[in-house]
C-alpha cells in the first residue's frame, strides 16, 4: 500500500493557507486495516 497523501497545493489553495505545523499530529487511517499516526517535526 503507497499513501501519498493530498495533492500539491491543497494548503496553499485556502483563504488563509493552512500548513502543518511542529506538533501537528497526522492521523491516517484505513477502517478494517489499522491506524498510522505521525507527529510532525521542525524541518
Amino acid at each position: 500500500m503507497i499513501i501519498t497523501g493530498t495533492p500539491g497545493g491543497v494548503g496553499h489553495a485556502r483563504k488563509p493557507p493552512r500548513y502543518l505545523r511542529a506538533g501537528q499530529l497526522l492521523r491516517t487511517s484505513i477502517d478494517g486495516l489499522g491506524e498510522l499516526r505521525n507527529t510532525t517535526v521542525a524541518g
